[in-house]
């Protein structure tokens, strides 16, 4: 997984309320084995004939090499389909930042490198606005310092578990964590096959 350190790109705003994970990635992309990044808020993003819809902010510059997505509150909800969160990684989205997440979302994006960035309503406005004043489209996320940088220098601190963290810091998901530890695993496991060894099948000596 790719380590997720300081991130600076291309913000656009989709603020609307519970924009769920069909809308995020509808299911013709995932059974059809589109590509999950072009079918990324498919069904408002094209016409029925395919054709591009030019008000969907994605079809527009510079939003179309977005890297950060500003969302409203309860982003991700709905069902638990991780190719949500894949969509968003393959159309080259790497922070998304809402005042809330549906839960299975939030967890699906940290697994996959995704950074699920939750500010309060009043930190979320006050980034807008410092949006909205400038001539560049371009925020900063840096996770090493936990804050945002908007284009006219203002720092917006933001709070996150601290081993979620670490996880993106270091490129890892759970099995990554576990092969870590390997080593250790073993000298239990040959530390317990000493003490205890009729749990593995073998004979107490003589």
């Amino acid at each position: 997984m790719e380590p997720f350190r300081l991130v600076t790109g291309v913000a656009a705003s989709l603020p609307m309320e519970n924009i769920n994970t069909d809308a995020i990635m509808p299911t013709r992309w995932i059974v059809n084995n589109k590509d999950l990044g072009e079918g990324l808020f498919g069904v408002w993003r094209y016409r029925l004939d395919g054709s591009e819809q030019p008000d969907f902010v994605l079809n527009q510059e510079p939003y179309r090499q977005s890297r950060i997505l500003l969302g409203g509150p309860n982003f991700g909800c709905g069902s638990s389909r991780e190719e949500a969160v894949w969509g968003l990684a393959r159309f080259g989205i790497r922070c998304v930042i809402a005042p809330s997440f549906g839960d299975i979302f939030q967890e699906n994006a940290f697994k996959n490198g995704l950074l699920p960035l939750v500010l309060p309503s009043d930190a979320m406005a006050a980034l807008s606005a410092a949006m909205d004043g400038s001539n560049s489209r371009e925020l900063t996320v840096d996770l090493e310092d936990c804050t945002i940088r908007t284009p006219d220098g203002t720092r917006i601190a933001f709070a996150i578990d601290p081993a979620r963290r670490q996880f993106l810091l270091d490129g890892l998901d759970e099995i990554d964590l576990t092969l870590k530890l390997s080593d250790e695993f073993e000298q239990f496991q040959d530390r317990d096959r000493r003490e205890r060894p009729w749990i593995y099948g073998e004979s107490t000596p003589a």
